[in-house]
């Protein structure tokens, strides 16, 4: 047995997890949660990396001895450093207003036909390009000498070594998912000086040993080797996903939900495009082939607004609440910001002619219909696109513990739901710091290590599949 250290950070939370691998046991304990609040200043809204960084170290130094330690994060955000390789100010969080009217002004010099089909990747007003873009006159970006990525960041602080994981950086725009590597012919076109990137590393690479000063700190007895894992934290998740052959999408879920494939090659057609579908670079060279959905960020900004209701009893009475009777598109940006989200929500009902939900058990019931049929439609959409059957849909996150979300996907989708596990981007964070080590073999190897130690729940798809094309059919109408 040899003990790993997944350190996972998401949009409101991170974790530092203690994994605990051998030859037939697979073991996840939490050593420590602290919270990620973003603040908005003055200048917009901004990560606390710096609480980020202490909520690590306290997190190592609660999870003890390890063999390793690997980070995932969300994607797209970066911090900036100078020519010492300290810090310029703290990140821009992604859901910052800065970049609003910037593709436009990005595809007026690089059409989004040619963009797409160049990086494949969709459409979203916070990718890195467009943020870099929006950043192009500022004097912070004039005086970086160098962009980390969120994980490549806190990486590090904890060893002195700088790099760039190839999973997060697919998720740029500036990546080829044909080479795996830059597309020097867009950040050319585009003005994007790629020498700011630290150079590219791949999950399994070494990333440095923790620096002396950090193992003072947490009380760790060195060498303690940083593995690089999927540093994205869909990328990991998707690695857990205990899937027992090639026919299967996935949807990762929390903040966000990606439903999707993995494929073994980029999908780059216009009707991709079109689509909004995404391809960005999983392990071992795979693609994730999906689409971005706003995900349990509509609840949670819903139950934000009404003061914290207790969950429980709010999903007793959605599961009570008329099924299907007001539906919104759960993939639209204007859910993206932050406030007003059970108003907002109403608004979009009452625009489309449906019946305005009042309380916030109508409301809830309202979301996790509308993020169902999301799945519904990213499920049978990527399948069409990547010419790709599938006869089984894995949920993964922490969704996985919304046992109606999970019964609504399987009934909306047609399909059997298999749900778990929920700490999914820790455990291929872990798997992937295993495999480095010879502790674990190739995907299918893992796939079915999770299949054997993890809990899983199987739903079955229930009740009839044309109140859901009626659904979808008031949604296309809107």
């Amino acid at each position: 047995m040899r003990r790993y250290a997944a350190v996972d950070l998401g949009a409101s939370s991170g974790r530092v997890m203690a994994g605990r691998v051998g030859p037939d046991s697979l073991e996840l304990t939490e050593a420590h949660r602290f919270p990620n609040r973003p603040v908005r200043v003055p200048e917009g809204l901004r990560w606390d990396v710096l609480s980020l960084y202490a909520g690590v170290l306290d997190g190592l130094r609660a999870a003890g001895r390890v063999d390793s330690v690997g980070i995932d994060s969300w994607a797209v955000d970066y911090g900036l450093l100078d020519a010492d390789g300290a810090l310029l100010g703290n990140p821009v969080h992604y859901r910052d207003t800065r970049t609003e009217g910037v593709a436009e002004k990005v595809w007026a010099r690089m059409p989004a036909a040619e963009l797409y089909a160049a990086t494949g990747l969709q459409y979203a007003p916070f990718n890195t390009l467009y943020q870099l873009t929006a950043a192009a006159s500022t004097a912070q970006l004039a005086q970086a000498r160098r962009l980390l990525l969120i994980p490549d960041l806190l990486s590090y602080w904890l060893t002195g070594e700088q790099g760039t994981e190839l999973t997060n950086a697919s998720t740029t725009q500036l990546i080829d998912p044909r080479t795996g590597d830059w597309s020097r012919a867009v950040a050319a076109r585009l003005g994007v000086d790629l020498e700011l990137f630290a150079p590219l590393r791949r999950p399994g690479d070494p990333a440095g040993l923790l620096r002396p000063q950090v193992l003072e700190e947490t009380g760790l007895t060195g060498p303690v080797p940083v593995t690089t894992v999927g540093s994205h934290d869909t990328a990991s998740a998707v690695v857990a996903v205990p899937a027992a052959g090639a026919h299967f999408a996935y949807i990762c879920t929390g903040t966000w939900s990606l439903a999707g494939l993995e494929l073994a090659a980029p999908v780059l057609t216009e009707a991709g495009r079109a689509a909004n579908f995404t391809n960005e670079l999983g392990l071992d060279g795979t693609v994730r082939y999906l689409r971005n959905i706003m995900g349990l960020w509509l609840l949670q900004e819903c139950v934000r607004a009404w003061g914290g209701p207790e969950l429980g009893a709010l999903l007793g009475d959605a599961a009570a609440a008329p099924a299907l009777r007001s539906v919104v598109d759960a993939g639209d940006a204007d859910f993206l910001a932050p406030g007003r989200m059970p108003e907002r929500i109403a608004e979009a009902c009452r625009a489309s002619g449906q019946p305005v939900p009042r309380t916030p058990g109508e409301v809830t019931r309202c979301i996790l219909d509308s993020l169902a049929l999301a799945h519904r439609r990213a499920v049978a959409d990527a399948q069409r696109l990547a010419d790709h059957p599938v006869d089984v849909v894995h949920v993964v996150g922490g969704g996985t513990r919304n046992a109606l979300l999970c019964q609504l996907t399987a009934d909306a989708c047609g399909l059997p739901v298999v749900a778990g596990p929920t700490e999914a981007a820790a455990l291929g964070n872990v798997l992937v710091q295993a495999r480095a080590h010879g502790l674990v073999g190739d995907r299918a190897d893992m796939r079915r290590l999770l299949a054997r130690t993890q809990p899983l729940t199987r739903y079955e798809p229930r009740g009839d599949a044309a109140r859901w094309r009626e659904a979808e059919a008031r949604l296309a109408a809107r």
